[in-house]
């Protein structure tokens, strides 16, 4: 037998490029929640459902009209009739009218009519006897008791509305989502049960050589054998870097075995990968095997330890149609094949180098990171409750390169603050602030953690959901149009995107920009028969509002002051005759919703909204939106993968 020489080595970048060209992705399958963890999503999930589904108690307290308390304080409570309670679990069967208020508990369903809640420890509860109440009115004989309200509050204090955390029609995991236990938490909060994942390359593994002996088999030492070390290590490693792995019995020295096991192997998975047999000896013979029942690629590379290794592909025999149990999910129509060194040293160094990269890469998932990083705060952040605290931060990096961290806090009851999240800050309860700029340690929530190619903050956007779709790792918050500007002027994201006709203070560099078309979102026919703005001001119609924060928001405010010109009037009178003006929800979705509900004849929002949900749309203008950098950040990686990612965008 002729012996195989190691004349022309690879260098490790040949090595890599040969197994790039390789196909080792296995194919798309669905799991159950309960198999989800660490799987990577391979399309984005929108929530079809609001979270919460209602608007709910923020405290214990009283569920009232936020009008009822207006000028009330210590010196002069307001005195309300309590006409039922609401606790957590339970459907309200009471609507509140003026001057009454019904006891609520934390979590519980805001009955009809009631806009707002005054926590517990604010009010006094007395009884029911003919005192003059906020209404003018006596006490009644159904009333439960009074109580004194010694605070005012504004429609929508202390309540999180329907959508407040999640908002259906959000976006709310992205493609290339590696899935996380906080994931899904957030998964469960949307009553998914099943997601479309990347399916793990299946990877056969060979042993080879005629001193091999499984562990737990008899040893004969004598006979120069040896245990199987390399088909249990390497399995391990497969597993660790997100593949399924498949152990071969042991193949001897004998070309025909070799030949057969492989081609069982290649047949099955998606990766074969072998260990020994792959030196210049004259009896390691399994290139000759490649060479006439694939193609070999490579063999030998110039590294140490692992310079026999072999890279190629193996024909599979026949293809598999059925879906059967272990059978090979690829359509390539070969296997993908590796042989890795006969020691055990140089077969895991090799693999790790090499070999499992391209299984993560595979697989979806990403490089492994170290288990805590240190990085500079973004931005001050102030903290004087004395208490041990577990600060919930995301990483980002600046254009040096350099690791910030950021806060990531949208409040105890919201899901996303730790899905947004990469880590943990431990802050003492001596520290009443940290400083911009001061370095601290972040416990990263797994190895694995990577900070986003790209941090992006601003206007919720279909557009901008569908560009982030193209782009590796980005991290978007869709926080609106204003506080976007201003976390881009503390200097904390790569990018904002602002909507209408909010200008940023700060130098930017405008990466893209589109028109969208905003309106009214109405029934399905526009069975009311709105045709503009002025209606709302002079018709009885239930209108939805954005919050302040919306650029949507921004632009109907200066549209209704054209409107207030036009008549000889004030903004202020205008929207005073508008039923639910001042009452605004987060998401561009979020009034269409509630129209869809029947909660509202008419929401702010686009056109595009309105066409994906089969609503009527009655237009008022044209917005600008805008995507802005941190001038300092355009040379980024991601920041660059936007800017072409948008210049498909008309």
């Amino acid at each position: 037998m002729n012996r195989k020489e190691f004349r022309d080595l690879a260098t490790p970048a040949e090595a890599r490029e040969a197994i790039d060209s390789l196909a080792l992705e296995a194919g798309i399958e669905r799991v159950t929640l309960e198999d989800a963890r660490g799987r990577v999503l391979v399309a984005r999930l929108d929530a079809e459902l609001d979270v919460p589904g209602f608007d709910r108690a923020s405290l214990d307290g009283y569920a009232l009209r936020a009008r009822d308390t207006f000028g009330a304080d210590e010196a002069d409570p307001a005195r309300l009739a309590v006409v039922g309670e609401v606790h957590a679990g339970e459907e309200p069967d009471v609507a509140l009218e003026e001057g009454q208020a019904v006891e609520i508990s934390t979590g519980a369903v805001m009955p009809d009519g009631a806009d707002a809640m005054v926590p517990v420890e604010r009010t006094d509860r007395v009884d029911g006897t003919s005192t003059e109440r906020a209404s003018g009115e006596t006490a009644s004989t159904e009333s439960e008791g009074d109580v004194l309200i010694r605070t005012s509050v504004a429609p929508g204090d202390n309540v999180m509305f329907a959508g407040a955390d999640v908002a259906a029609g959000e976006r709310a995991l992205g493609p290339g989502t590696q899935i996380t236990p906080r994931d899904i938490g957030l998964l469960s909060a949307l009553g998914v049960d099943e997601v479309p994942v990347k399916a793990k390359p299946r990877v056969g593994i060979v042993s080879t050589g005629d001193e091999l002996v499984r562990p737990g088999e008899a040893l004969e030492s004598e006979r120069g054998e040896i245990y199987d070390v390399n088909s249990y290590t390497i399995a391990a490693g497969v597993e660790d870097a997100g593949g399924e792995a498949v152990l071969y019995p042991h193949a001897g020295d004998d070309q025909d075995e070799m030949e057969r096991l492989l081609r069982e192997a290649a047949d099955e998975c998606d990766l074969v990968l072998s260990s020994g047999s792959t030196s210049a000896s004259a009896v390691d013979v399994i290139y000759r095997v490649i060479e006439e029942q694939g193609e070999l690629l490579l063999h030998g590379v110039s590294v140490k330890p692992g310079k026999p290794m072999l890279i190629g592909r193996l024909d599979v025999s026949e293809p598999h149609s059925d879906g059967s149990e272990g059978e090979r999910r690829s359509s390539s129509g070969d296997s993908a094949y590796v042989g890795l060194p006969g020691y055990p040293v140089s077969a895991m160094m090799v693999f790790r180098t090499f070999v499992a990269p391209a299984i993560r890469e595979a697989a979806g998932l990403p490089e492994p990171a170290s288990a805590t990083v240190t990085g500079r705060l973004a931005r001050q952040e102030r903290y004087e409750e004395g208490r041990h605290r577990l600060m919930p931060v995301g990483l980002v990096t600046d254009g040096d390169g350099e690791t910030l961290v950021y806060p990531v806090d949208k409040g105890s009851g919201a899901t996303t603050s730790l899905a947004d999240a990469d880590g943990v800050v431990e802050v003492g309860p001596e520290t009443d602030y940290l400083e911009a700029g001061e370095p601290v340690t972040v416990t990263l929530f797994s190895p694995d953690v990577r900070s986003p190619t790209l941090f992006a903050v601003g206007e919720d956007d279909p557009t901008v959901s569908r560009v982030l779709d193209g782009l590796a790792n980005p991290r978007y918050l869709s926080v609106g149009t204003r506080p976007g500007l201003r976390r881009l002027r503390e200097g904390v994201p790569d990018v904002a995107v602002a909507a209408g006709p909010l200008e940023a203070d700060v130098e930017t560099t405008e990466l893209g920009r589109w028109e969208r078309e905003w309106g009214l979102v109405v029934r399905a026919g526009n069975p009311d028969e709105i045709e503009g703005l002025a209606e709302l001001v002079d018709r009885d119609l239930r209108f939805i509002n954005r919050t302040t924060d919306s650029g949507l928001r921004s632009s109907l405010d200066a549209t209704i002051a054209d409107l207030a010109d036009d008549r000889g009037t004030t903004r202020r009178e205008l929207t005073d005759a508008i039923d639910g003006y001042d009452l605004g929800l987060r998401a561009h979705e979020s009034p269409a919703r509630k129209v869809i509900a029947g909660d509202a004849d008419a929401g702010l929002g686009l056109r595009e909204t309105a066409d994906r949900l089969d609503l009527g749309f009655v237009p008022i203008g044209e917005q600008p939106v805008r995507v802005l950098a941190n001038p300092d950040r355009t040379e980024k990686e991601g920041v660059r993968g936007l800017e072409e990612a948008l210049s498909d965008v008309q």
